[in-house]
């Protein structure tokens, strides 16, 4: 049996239009925090007990994973995310629009990848700017980017456990 090839209408590229605006409301809230913030923890701004806004660099990965190397890790986490963001669209292609949860999935990743791609090719670093602590414990800081790709990553896990038909 010959499988149907999709439209682009009819295929999850629709989706995409999400990954765009993540991409736009993650550089925007970027600039924002560049442009109006102090850098660095003393200059943070206390919005609860357990939240604060900053304005720090990252220069490795997710919760700063390989910051303190030489400067290599930039490129090898651009390619990474260059690889990911292809592979989801290639996904997103395939799969019909109607399969919602998958492709929002998909495009909530490819929107942050792209955003934090954005941050080291122009900058150098990505720009975290969300810290989340209890007392004197802090999460390590992040942004909008990397919040959209952990919900796209646990709905792609929590897809794993619904019943396909």
């Amino acid at each position: 049996m010959a499988e149907q090839t999709l439209t682009l209408k009819q295929s999850g590229v629709r989706w995409l239009g999400l990954a765009l605006l993540v991409f736009i409301a993650d550089i925007a809230i970027k600039l924002v925090v560049m442009h109006t913030m102090g850098y660095g923890w003393e200059n943070r701004i206390e919005v609860t007990p357990f939240f604060n806004l900053l304005y720090v660099h990252n220069y490795g990965a997710a919760f700063s994973f390989l910051s303190n190397q030489s400067g290599w890790q930039r490129w090898l986490f651009t390619a990474i995310a260059i690889a990911v963001v292809i592979m989801l669209a290639v996904w997103m292609r395939r799969s019909s629009a109607s399969e919602k949860w998958n492709n929002i999935a998909y495009a909530l990743i490819i929107g942050g990848a792209v955003g934090n791609v954005f941050d080291r090719l122009v900058h150098g670093y990505v720009v975290d700017y969300l810290d989340f602590h209890w007392h004197q414990y802090h999460w390590p800081a992040f942004n909008l980017a990397d919040s959209a790709i952990c919900i796209g990553a646990v709905m792609i896990v929590l897809d794993g456990f619904r019943k396909k038909k």
